[in-house]
């Protein structure tokens, strides 16, 4: 019984004149509606998103071959998931400081408001009593104008402390109204603290779960002011088996609902100076520094497993590749922004006994050509 009253309480106080201990059935269906509506809700929510990762994934296949022969991507360790679960306790325990800490400032502020009514009242009566003395002085004087100067020196006396205490009661009065106005913009920042987190937890609910489809994800800090995330990709069975190197990001929040997105340590030349934009900007900017990165594991991993079956140099500062087929003839091959997942490899030159050779006529039969097409073409390919 106490249970639903909390719940309806919760979702619609009106609610609560329904309720009634001599007929709970009408209030009891309320109740089991309002709990069927939510779980309803959390299940549509589950199938939106796995929905829309199963579209993602749709989107991403150039064939429907590849949905056949791709080999299904593995589940999370739960890392991420056990660290947001923290992230929600946590968030939930400043909730509830703050809504404590709200409590506490109306109890100072009802205290406030009951000191600011005494004083009133004793500011009334002081005036009453100054205008009251006052008025019989005046009267005293009129009537009896040979009256010795004692007693009219004490009632001057008199009317003046009156006159102080009443402007000490004023006083404090005003300084209770400059204490309630504090604690009314501490009351408000407390708020608007609390709204904040709320939304920033939300908002890093849908990134996270958009995130940990494609990538492993480890939440290293966060605060109000920055966000700091690990990123390991999941490794294909395409590539090496050697593990990426990691990647950690810093999301740092400023002023007018803006972000700036750096690489604290990763793979070099990935984001130069840094990301920044609107908040609502921040999925873009994740997505597109993590497909360079996977775009850069995915190269590296080409080259080492050509590394052991070619004499090769690799330059990254000039992405450019230098392919040594025999002592006297050696090729140039330079990738394009983007390799593999959307730029090609290309041939630059080809040397022979030191001396430029026409290559107009070397290409593979593939028309994307990967550095390996390349070098399988090249290693068999006649130079007289």
């Amino acid at each position: 019984m106490a249970e639903a009253r909390a719940v309806l309480r919760r979702c619609d106080p009106v609610l609560l004149g329904l309720f009634r201990d001599s007929e709970p059935p009408e209030a009891a269906r309320m109740v089991l509606h309002l709990m069927d509506s939510r779980r309803v809700q959390k299940v549509l929510g589950r199938e939106q998103f796995v929905l829309d990762s199963m579209m993602s994934l749709l989107e991403r296949l150039e064939s429907a071959r590849q949905l056949m022969t791709q080999a299904c991507p593995a589940q999370p360790g739960g890392g991420a998931r056990s660290r947001w679960k923290a992230l929600k306790g946590d968030s939930r325990s400043r909730t509830e400081d703050t809504e404590t800490l709200l409590r506490s400032l109306e109890d100072k502020v009802q205290q406030i408001h009951n000191r600011r009514h005494t004083l009133t009242q004793l500011v009334h009566q002081l005036e009453s009593k100054v205008t009251h003395t006052h008025t019989h002085t005046q009267r005293d004087t009129h009537s009896s104008p040979c009256l010795i100067s004692s007693p009219c020196l004490l009632q001057k006396q008199q009317h003046e402390r009156l006159e102080e205490s009443l402007q000490k009661a004023q006083n404090a009065l005003q300084l209770c109204d400059n204490q309630l106005n504090q604690l009314r913009a501490e009351s408000e920042a407390a708020l608007c603290q609390l709204i904040g987190c709320q939304r920033i937890r939300d908002e890093l609910q849908v990134y996270a779960s958009s995130l940990q489809d494609s990538m492993q994800i480890n939440l290293l800090s966060f605060s109000q002011s920055e966000l700091c995330l690990e990123l390991r990709p999941r490794p294909s069975t395409d590539m090496s088996s050697n593990e990426p190197e990691l990647l950690k990001l810093s999301v740092t929040w400023s002023h007018g609902d803006r972000f700036t997105l750096q690489v604290r340590e990763g793979p070099p030349g990935l984001v130069e100076d840094g990301l920044s934009g609107r908040r609502s900007e921040l999925s873009a900017a994740l997505l597109e520094v993590m497909q360079c990165y996977l775009c850069q594991f995915q190269l590296l991993s080409e080259i080492q497993r050509l590394r052991s079956s070619f004499a090769i140099d690799w330059r990254p500062a000039q992405q450019v590749l230098v392919f040594l087929k025999s002592a006297r003839l050696v090729f140039t091959l330079q990738v394009q922004d983007g390799y593999p997942g959307a730029g090609s490899a290309r041939l630059l030159s080809a040397l022979k006994d030191g001396r430029a050779v026409d290559t107009s006529g070397l290409k593979p039969l593939r028309s994307n050509h990967s550095l390996t097409d390349w070098l399988v073409f090249l290693s068999s390919a006649p130079m007289d």
